[in-house]
């Protein structure tokens, strides 16, 4: 049995039981909370009505986070000619096409996000068993897989959430940091959900959304009152 430290008890004594909060009161709490010595990433939790066995069934997606994640990110790019030229530019930190799948290949990670061209993807899907486990493989879904490298790196640069559901069909992601100022993680977090809700499967039945948790890293979930920010039936 996981036992809980001090500061995590003083937390869960200030959020009142059973209370569904807005984000604006959630947001308000969770600054107040006992911190850690670290900053604090503050999360989404979705709980959803989703079967994630089925594949058709898969919620996975990106969205632009209006006032960025807080985190600093090093991109790796893998690409050749005018795209590699572009995404220097854009301030990729790593670039390059067969030097760096062999880098990768052995064993580096010291990167964040991995972004490819179309035509590179035949070489880099091989890196399965080194990009797969991260989450770090390009995807078109998330914008990874895209000839216009340079709006890529800046998007990635600019801050987004990246989510996808797990095998207990829950999602989680970043929207921003403790230090944030509360509206920024509002906005940040209303985006978050509306593209929750674009990412509905068309064969999902039922309600979609379940729950929304909203945490610090090291504080109990905050329950959201999920009615008043999903405007559709979802």
């Amino acid at each position: 049995m996981k036992t809980r430290s001090k500061r995590y008890k003083k937390a869960a004594e200030m959020i009142p039981a059973d209370k569904l909060f807005t984000l604006e009161e959630a947001t308000a709490l969770v600054k107040q909370l006992p911190g850690a010595k670290f900053v604090e990433t503050v999360s989404l939790s979705f709980r959803l009505g989703v079967d994630p066995k089925k594949s058709d069934q898969m919620v996975r997606g990106t969205c632009p986070l209006p006032h960025g994640s807080g985190k600093s990110v090093k991109v790796a790019v893998f690409a050749v000619g005018d795209s590699a030229d572009a995404a220097k530019n854009a301030g990729a930190e790593f670039v390059g096409f067969e030097d760096l799948i062999a880098k990768v290949k052995a064993g580096f990670t010291g990167f964040d996000v991995a972004i490819a061209t179309p035509a590179a993807m035949t070489e880099v899907r091989k890196l399965g068993k080194q990009l797969g486990p991260r989450g770090l493989m390009p995807n078109p879904k998330t914008g990874t897989v895209t000839d216009d490298t340079a709006s890529a790196v800046k998007a990635v640069k600019a801050g987004r959430a990246d989510f996808k559901l797990d095998k207990n069909g829950n999602i989680a992601s970043g929207v921003g940091q403790v230090g944030f100022e509360q509206v920024a993680i509002i906005e940040n977090a209303q985006a978050l959900i509306d593209a929750v809700v674009r990412s509905r499967p068309a064969s999902a039945k039922g309600k979609f959304i379940k729950g929304i948790t909203l945490a610090s890293s090291m504080s109990p979930g905050l329950k959201i009152d999920v009615s008043k920010y999903v405007k559709t039936a979802a």
